[in-house]
């Protein structure tokens, strides 16, 4: 029987809440660079930028808020063998629904891990990543976290957005990933959404 006080010390979730398990890590041709606000990197109940992490072998996390400074990241972007994109909607950003991003080049995208609002902040301030070719894709169902509000239905987490784009660049061969990656890819996010809800459920019981 497993103590509800024991911790996972990969995740520093409680065993009884740890999805470590889950999570079917792969590779992939494109490397994903996940910018994660302070905020979330302090989170262990609901932090999908983490899962995201752990199932992408070819990923890294850098936490800040402002990157224009950051040696590695510039040292990327900088690469003459490397087509980086940063995954944030907007009028000039490239549709991968509609259009490719195929180049001979090393493709890196960056997705933000934060906030809305923190992560407009972030590409404002990071001189870096504001000047990167935007990328976007549509999407029209919304987002499975139930108990975390989005500012639009059509608002993903970093985890659901990120398999949007994995699909994509599979359809556009890009990647060649496994079925049976993509449809496990979700399983520990979807698991932890269910959690936290039969917690909130359970709260709410004990204090009517």
């Amino acid at each position: 029987m497993i103590n509800n006080r024991e911790y996972c010390y990969q995740c520093n979730r409680t065993k009884l809440s740890c999805v470590c398990g889950l999570i079917r890590p792969f590779n992939t041709n494109t490397k994903f660079i996940i910018l994660m606000h302070p905020k979330e990197y302090k989170k262990t109940k609901n932090n999908t930028g983490k899962i995201t992490h752990k199932s992408l072998l070819n990923s890294k996390i850098y936490v800040g808020i402002d990157f224009s400074e950051n040696k590695e990241l510039n040292a990327i972007i900088n690469d003459s063998s490397n087509s980086c994109f940063i995954l944030y909607p907007g009028k000039d950003s490239i549709n991968l629904t509609t259009n490719t991003i195929d180049t001979k080049k090393q493709k890196v995208i960056f997705l933000i891990d934060s906030t809305w609002a923190c992560s407009k902040k972030m590409l404002k301030l990071s001189n870096n990543l504001n000047s990167l070719p935007k990328i976007s894709f549509n999407f029209e169902s919304s987002s499975a976290y139930e108990f975390k509000k989005q500012p639009s239905e059509y608002c993903l987490s970093t985890i659901e957005s990120t398999l949007v784009i994995l699909k994509l660049l599979n359809k556009q061969n890009i990647e060649n990933i496994e079925k049976e990656f993509l449809e496990n890819f979700l399983v520990p996010f979807d698991k932890m959404v269910e959690f936290q809800i039969n917690k909130s459920l359970e709260k709410n019981i004990r204090y009517k």
